[in-house]
């Protein structure tokens, strides 16, 4: 799906210029993986906020399920942000009206297809593992 959704107010963001990182935990088994981000490639790809926890994800080949296509429309691509949370973008009252319907939820709780880090410290995030898609389809 992707793409933006027209229901919404915009995020205010300030974009980073500078390379950081992004580091991955999956809740269900502890494995890390860290990224290193390049602002001057955003977007990675098409789900998501441009430069967004999600967005990053996908362009470094990480899965995080997002069924409405990351434009803030389901709770699916819920995340606890563990580390550099100061450093996000603020949620928004759509963000917020979304989480609610995420099991889960803590004060690091975030969409990740909303939230948006402005690369001034190294981020840490969580995929909880009822986040993750155990479905898989035959080609």
């Amino acid at each position: 799906m992707g793409g933006s959704n027209p229901y919404i107010d915009d995020v205010q963001a300030e974009l980073p210029t500078e390379k950081y990182t992004v580091t991955y935990v999956a809740g269900d088994t502890g494995e890390e993986r860290t990224v290193e981000v390049d602002p001057a490639k955003f977007p990675y790809g098409h789900d998501g906020l441009p430069g967004s926890i999600l967005d990053i994800a996908l362009g470094a080949g990480i899965d995080i399920d997002h069924a409405c296509g990351g434009v803030c429309a389901c709770s699916t691509c819920h995340v606890h942000v563990e580390a550099g949370l100061e450093s996000c973008s603020e949620s928004t009252e759509d963000e917020e009206d979304m989480l609610d319907l995420a099991p889960g939820l803590t004060g690091q709780s975030r969409l990740s297809c909303q939230c948006i880090p402005n690369g001034k410290v190294p981020v840490r995030v969580v995929i909880p593992e009822w986040n993750r898609n155990l479905a898989s389809e035959e080609h």
